[in-house]
């Protein structure tokens, strides 16, 4: 049987990134932390916390952590039927991790969190990833659920297809007239300043791949924010692949004009989630497929 409170203080301590403030959070001493933590690991006979600056969990501390986040939750639905003045299962609030995308974020995924937290009191915790490795974090179990670009199901999680997050090719009109007169063409696309998220954005090689069928070399900008993509480009600092749903007041009003009308891409996006009898995470699927129902693309096989 697992000791559920030196279970809880290896959680915080791999949540809040170490053992002082784990401590904070259970409101106990940096040395009974320890102590729960070092009870737990003798009696598991493995190490559940890599000791750092932050704390990061083992394989096993992981697994640990995502074991304790689906008690929590199904603690959270027994506690609903208790008695009144029974006294509360769970030490702390419940927290549903989720690991999304930051270009979901900035456009749709925001609705769907808006429903879920009004049916609810559990709380989010959101892991930012690139689609393409979301998942990633659900294998490890870092989170319970997944917005992702992987088709793949996980093993113990359901998958739905949620339709396509459709992108377009932006630039304001000043640089557009300075880097293509001509349109979008190969020699433009060397040339033209364009930002990228990360160097794991794949997403630029897709699109120049469909529109001129090479992935020329360009001078880069890096910008890791979907808002900054955005705003760069208004200004005239850089072309940018930018959600549609985000920029599609800016291309209306001018500020903002499509490089390539016809040669949007389109992202399709899945929701994972752990096979797990919780209201919570019913509640939170339900809310994430109304959303994107409302914001994006339909999914492949539905559209006519």
């Amino acid at each position: 049987m697992l000791d559920y409170p030196a279970l809880s203080a290896m959680a915080a301590v791999i949540r809040e990134g170490g053992f002082e403030r784990a401590a904070e959070r259970l409101r106990i001493t940096p040395s009974a932390v320890s102590q729960r933590v070092r009870s737990l690991e003798e009696k598991l006979g493995a190490v559940t916390i890599v000791r750092g600056k932050p704390c990061a969990p083992t394989e096993l501390g992981a697994l640990l952590c995502a074991h304790l986040d689906k008690v929590r939750l199904m603690e959270n639905d027994l506690a609903a039927q208790l008695p009144l003045g029974a006294v509360a299962l769970s030490e702390s609030a419940v927290t549903l991790g989720i690991a999304v995308n930051a270009d979901s974020l900035a456009t749709w995924f925001p609705d769907a969190l808006a429903r879920f937290t009004a049916s609810t009191s559990v709380l989010v915790d959101l892991k930012l990833d690139d689609e393409a490795h979301t998942a990633q974090r659900l294998r490890s179990g870092e989170v319970l659920a997944a917005v992702t670009a992987d088709p793949d199901p996980v093993q113990g999680c359901q998958i739905t297809q949620l339709g396509a997050l459709r992108y377009v090719a932006c630039a304001s009109p000043a640089f557009a007239a300075r880097y293509f007169p001509n349109g979008v063409t190969p020699t433009a696309l060397a040339e033209a300043p364009v930002l990228r998220f990360d160097r794991r954005d794949a997403l630029l090689t897709r699109w120049m791949r469909a529109a001129c069928g090479g992935e020329p070399s360009a001078p880069t900008h890096w910008a890791p924010s979907t808002a900054a993509f955005v705003d760069l480009a208004m200004i005239g600092v850089a072309w940018s692949l930018n959600p549609l749903p985000l920029v599609r007041p800016h291309l209306a009003d001018g500020r903002l004009i499509d490089l390539a009308p016809g040669q949007e891409i389109d992202v399709p996006l899945y929701w994972q989630a752990a096979r797990l009898e919780a209201s919570a995470l019913r509640r939170l699927t339900d809310a994430v497929r109304t959303a994107a129902a409302l914001s994006l693309e339909p999914p492949a096989s539905s559209r006519p």
